[in-house]
């Protein structure tokens, strides 16, 4: 029984944190975006980072919360699945835009749909979460 603790409340530190961290960094690669890249960079890359840097906001908060209701709930499978896969659209969807936007070869927007597949998974996970509530 304590493992099981110990694992979800680590769990929970690891939501937290990896949304804290994302959260920064995405107002870290945006500020770097419009000032450092804006005359390296076509106007069509800086909207690819732009949105890179706004969906990765958005679900950083989105892992926060999950995590915060973790806190609440450590035996909900349905937001587990929900942080992770937050966490994994994050990486996939605002990495591989990022890269792309940097000039990346075009086969990493292969990697886009699968981040924003994640993205919906771990919406679609919370409402599950809500109805079961």
């Amino acid at each position: 029984m304590r493992g099981f603790f110990i694992l979800y409340f680590t769990m929970q530190r690891f939501f937290l944190s990896f949304a804290a961290l994302s959260g920064l960094s995405s107002v870290a690669l945006g500020a770097f975006a419009a000032h450092g890249l804006k005359h390296s960079l076509t106007a069509e890359s800086l909207v690819i980072f732009h949105t890179g840097a706004e969906y990765q906001m958005y679900h950083s908060l989105a892992l926060l919360l999950t995590a915060l209701l973790v806190e609440r709930n450590p035996r909900s499978r349905a937001l587990r699945l929900a942080g992770g896969a937050f966490l994994a659209g994050i990486l996939l969807f605002s990495g591989s835009l990022y890269a792309l936007a940097l000039g990346a070869a075009k086969q990493w927007g292969i990697i886009t749909p699968f981040g924003g597949l994640s993205f919906l998974l771990g919406w679609t996970a919370l409402v599950a979460y809500g109805i079961r509530r």
